[in-house]
């Protein structure tokens, strides 16, 4: 149970709750889902009564950061494809720039317990197949304009990209940000339009890591 996201805030309620969301987000990112909420709220620089009174348990943040998330990674995508010149460009801006991706991946896919929270929520499966739908539009694009390799689909790309994060679980959040910089840009070099090994199988689509 969470409170009402339709019920209009008053602007101080409204600030904490954003707070709230802000400091979950960054901890989140950093520690995972698993983080005492005495924590966040020393972060968000509320009290613990005022966090549960907006969040009334763990579940309820989570979602709460999810929905967040997932909207501002869209937002990302669909500025990158009107911002770039080319959908190349739009995806490896996805790719590298955005930091709420990686969050969005680490919570749906990589935590146990965030992902037994969100996989059937509405508005998640919501954003989800949105932002599939952007990721599909750049990756055709690209393969129309012959910058990426066209034995894959965007199934191929989230994959590749979750699995990815997946194997880079850091004691410290510095070497994990620079891991994953690092493993980004070379899986990007892979991605790129180049005589290559060829790939098994089929392209997998959205459709396929549902």
């Amino acid at each position: 149970m969470s409170a009402d996201p339709q019920v209009p805030l008053r602007a101080d309620a409204r600030r904490n709750r954003d707070q709230i969301i802000a400091a979950a987000r960054s901890i989140f990112s950093d520690f995972g889902p698993e983080v005492p909420m005495e924590e966040i709220a020393r972060a968000a620089g509320v009290g613990v009564g005022t966090l549960y009174r907006r969040f009334p348990d763990r579940d309820a943040l989570i979602r709460a950061v999810a929905v967040d998330n997932f909207a501002r990674v869209l937002d990302d995508a669909r500025q990158a494809a009107e911002q770039e010149p080319t959908a190349w460009l739009a995806l490896v801006r996805l790719l590298h720039q955005s930091v709420e991706l990686h969050l969005s991946v680490q919570l749906a896919m990589l935590s146990k317990k965030a992902h037994e929270i969100l996989k059937e929520d509405p508005a998640i499966a919501s954003l989800r197949d949105e932002l599939l739908v952007e990721l599909e539009a750049m990756v055709r694009g690209a393969q129309r304009e012959g910058t990426l390799r066209p034995d894959v689909a965007e199934g191929d790309v989230a994959l590749l990209f979750a699995l990815l994060l997946r194997q880079l679980e850091s004691r410290s959040p510095e070497v994990t940000r620079l891991s994953t910089e690092r493993s980004i840009a070379i899986m990007i070099d892979g991605l790129k339009a180049q005589p290559g090994t060829p790939l098994p199988g089929r392209p997998l689509s959205r459709h396929d890591i549902h």
